[in-house]
C-alpha cells in the first residue's frame, strides 16, 4: 500500500469522525431543548396549581364572610329589588359596615382586601399589617380582583337567574377571583356559588 493510499484513508476516517461529532452535538442540542421545554411546562403547571389553590382559598374566605351576615337588613323588605350597600355602608370604604349578604353585590376590589380594607398577603387579620418579612412578594397578586354578584333565582329552578325587578325567596351569591393579565385579558382563577333562602318567620 502506498503512502498516498494511507493518507487518503486517514482523511476519510477523519471526515467521518467530524460528521459523527456534528450529529452528536445536534442530537444533544435537540434533547436539551426537549428537556428544557418539559421543565418549563412543568413549572408553568406548578405555578398555575399554586395560583388556583390561593384563589380558591380567597374565594372561600370571602364567601364565609358573606354567608355569616344576615340575609337582609332589619326593617328592610327581604324581597327588595335593590341589592347592594346603602349610602352609609358604601361611604365607610371597607366591608366592616356590611351587615347583610346583599351589601356585597357589585363588590369589585383590586388587589384583594380583607374585612378591614388591608391588601391580602399584607394584613394581620386585625386591621393592621403584618411584619414585612411575612408579607407575600410584591406584585404576586396585585392584578387579582375580588368580585361578588348577588341575584335572585327562580324558586323552581335555582340555576335560573331572574330578570331585574323580579324576586323570590332565593338568592345566589357568586364569588369570583380573577386576574387581569396585560395582553391576555381577564382570567377567572376561582368561582364559588351559594344559594341563600329566606324563611319567613312563623306567624
Amino acid at each position: 500500500m502506498t503512502c498516498r493510499s494511507i493518507n487518503k484513508r486517514r482523511r476519510s476516517n477523519s471526515a467521518f469522525t467530524m460528521i459523527e461529532a456534528v450529529l452528536a452535538i445536534t442530537i444533544m442540542a435537540l434533547a436539551g431543548s426537549i428537556l428544557l421545554l418539559g421543565t418549563t411546562a412543568s413549572l408553568e403547571t406548578t405555578k398555575n396549581g399554586m395560583y388556583g389553590a390561593i384563589a380558591r382559598g380567597m374565594a372561600q374566605q370571602l364567601m364565609d364572610e358573606i354567608v355569616g351576615c344576615m340575609y337582609f337588613e332589619p326593617g328592610v323588605d327581604p324581597h327588595s329589588t335593590i341589592l347592594g350597600p346603602d349610602g352609609s355602608e358604601a361611604a365607610g370604604g371597607t366591608r366592616q359596615y356590611y351587615d347583610d349578604s346583599d351589601d356585597f353585590n357589585g363588590l369589585r376590589t383590586m388587589p384583594p382586601k380583607d374585612f378591614y380594607g388591608i391588601a391580602l398577603g399584607k394584613d394581620d387579620g386585625l386591621g393592621g399589617q403584618r411584619n414585612s418579612l411575612f408579607q407575600i412578594p410584591a406584585g404576586l397578586i396585585d392584578n387579582w380582583q375580588q368580585e361578588v354578584d348577588v341575584y335572585y333565582v327562580s324558586e323552581t329552578n335555582l340555576s335560573t337567574k331572574l330578570p331585574t325587578g323580579q324576586t323570590s325567596d332565593y338568592r345566589v351569591v357568586e364569588v369570583r377571583i380573577t386576574a387581569n393579565n396585560p395582553g391576555q385579558g381577564t382570567q377567572v382563577l376561582a368561582t364559588l356559588k351559594r344559594v341563600l333562602s329566606y324563611v319567613p318567620p312563623m306567624q
